[in-house]
Protein backbone atom coordinates (compact mmCIF):
# COMPACT_ATOMS: atom_id res chain seq x y z
CA UNK A 1 0.00 0.00 0.00
CA UNK A 2 1.16 3.53 -0.72
CA UNK A 3 2.84 5.10 2.33
CA UNK A 4 1.40 8.55 1.59
CA UNK A 5 -2.11 7.03 1.64
CA UNK A 6 -1.49 5.58 5.09
CA UNK A 7 -0.10 8.89 6.33
CA UNK A 8 -3.13 10.69 4.91
CA UNK A 9 -5.55 8.33 6.67
CA UNK A 10 -3.64 8.70 9.95
CA UNK A 11 -3.71 12.49 9.63
CA UNK A 12 -7.47 12.40 9.03
CA UNK A 13 -8.00 10.13 12.03
CA UNK A 14 -5.91 12.41 14.25
CA UNK A 15 -7.82 15.47 13.04
CA UNK A 16 -11.14 13.71 13.67
CA UNK A 17 -9.95 12.71 17.14
CA UNK A 18 -9.02 16.29 18.03
CA UNK A 19 -12.32 17.56 16.65
CA UNK A 20 -14.35 14.89 18.45
CA UNK A 21 -12.66 15.60 21.76
CA UNK A 22 -13.83 19.20 21.51
CA UNK A 23 -10.44 20.52 22.50
CA UNK A 24 -9.62 24.08 21.65
CA UNK A 25 -6.84 25.05 19.32
CA UNK A 26 -4.90 28.20 18.64
CA UNK A 27 -5.79 30.16 15.55
CA UNK A 28 -2.74 30.39 13.32
CA UNK A 29 -3.45 33.91 12.08
CA UNK A 30 -4.49 35.67 15.29
CA UNK A 31 -3.08 33.49 18.04
CA UNK A 32 -6.46 33.45 19.79
CA UNK A 33 -8.21 30.45 21.25
CA UNK A 34 -10.91 29.33 18.81
CA UNK A 35 -13.71 26.92 19.71
CA UNK A 36 -14.89 24.09 17.51
CA UNK A 37 -18.14 24.84 15.67
CA UNK A 38 -20.18 21.65 15.97
CA UNK A 39 -22.54 22.32 13.08
CA UNK A 40 -19.72 23.07 10.65
CA UNK A 41 -17.82 19.98 11.77
CA UNK A 42 -20.90 17.81 11.34
CA UNK A 43 -21.67 19.29 7.92
CA UNK A 44 -18.07 18.72 6.80
CA UNK A 45 -18.26 15.08 7.93
CA UNK A 46 -21.55 14.52 6.08
CA UNK A 47 -20.13 16.19 2.97
CA UNK A 48 -17.06 13.96 3.18
CA UNK A 49 -19.24 10.84 3.33
CA UNK A 50 -21.31 12.11 0.41
CA UNK A 51 -18.19 12.79 -1.62
CA UNK A 52 -16.90 9.27 -0.92
CA UNK A 53 -20.21 7.77 -2.05
CA UNK A 54 -20.38 9.93 -5.17
CA UNK A 55 -16.79 9.06 -6.07
CA UNK A 56 -17.37 5.34 -5.55
CA UNK A 57 -20.55 5.48 -7.63
CA UNK A 58 -18.81 7.30 -10.46
CA UNK A 59 -15.88 4.90 -10.34
CA UNK A 60 -18.32 1.97 -10.53
CA UNK A 61 -20.17 3.46 -13.49
CA UNK A 62 -16.91 4.14 -15.30
CA UNK A 63 -15.66 0.61 -14.64
CA UNK A 64 -18.88 -1.01 -15.86
CA UNK A 65 -18.93 1.08 -19.02
CA UNK A 66 -15.24 0.36 -19.67
CA UNK A 67 -14.23 4.04 -19.56
CA UNK A 68 -11.96 3.64 -16.54
CA UNK A 69 -8.40 2.38 -16.27
CA UNK A 70 -9.07 1.25 -12.68
CA UNK A 71 -8.93 -2.41 -11.71
CA UNK A 72 -11.84 -4.23 -10.11
CA UNK A 73 -10.07 -4.32 -6.73
CA UNK A 74 -9.66 -0.52 -6.77
CA UNK A 75 -13.38 -0.10 -7.48
CA UNK A 76 -14.28 -2.54 -4.69
CA UNK A 77 -11.96 -0.78 -2.23
CA UNK A 78 -13.58 2.53 -3.09
CA UNK A 79 -17.03 1.05 -2.52
CA UNK A 80 -15.98 -0.43 0.82
CA UNK A 81 -14.49 2.89 1.96
CA UNK A 82 -17.75 4.63 1.10
CA UNK A 83 -19.72 1.95 2.94
CA UNK A 84 -17.54 2.14 6.06
CA UNK A 85 -17.73 5.94 6.15
CA UNK A 86 -21.52 5.77 5.80
CA UNK A 87 -21.83 3.16 8.56
CA UNK A 88 -19.63 5.31 10.81
CA UNK A 89 -21.83 8.32 10.14
CA UNK A 90 -24.91 6.28 11.07
CA UNK A 91 -23.27 5.25 14.36
CA UNK A 92 -22.43 8.87 15.16
CA UNK A 93 -26.02 9.85 14.37
CA UNK A 94 -27.32 7.11 16.67
CA UNK A 95 -25.05 8.34 19.49
CA UNK A 96 -26.25 11.91 18.97
CA UNK A 97 -29.90 10.84 19.07
CA UNK A 98 -29.27 8.83 22.25
CA UNK A 99 -27.51 11.79 23.88
CA UNK A 100 -30.35 14.12 22.86
CA UNK A 101 -32.94 11.74 24.31
CA UNK A 102 -31.01 11.48 27.57
CA UNK A 103 -30.78 15.26 27.85
CA UNK A 104 -34.50 15.64 27.14
CA UNK A 105 -35.33 13.07 29.84
CA UNK A 106 -33.32 14.91 32.50
CA UNK A 107 -35.33 16.47 35.26
CA UNK A 108 -34.71 20.13 35.81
Amino acid sequence: MDRSGIDNVLAQLNAASVTASGSKKLSASEGEVAGVDFSQTLKAAVDQVNDAQQSAGQMTRDFVSGESDKNLHEVMISLQKANISFQSMIQVRNKLVTAYQEIMNMQV
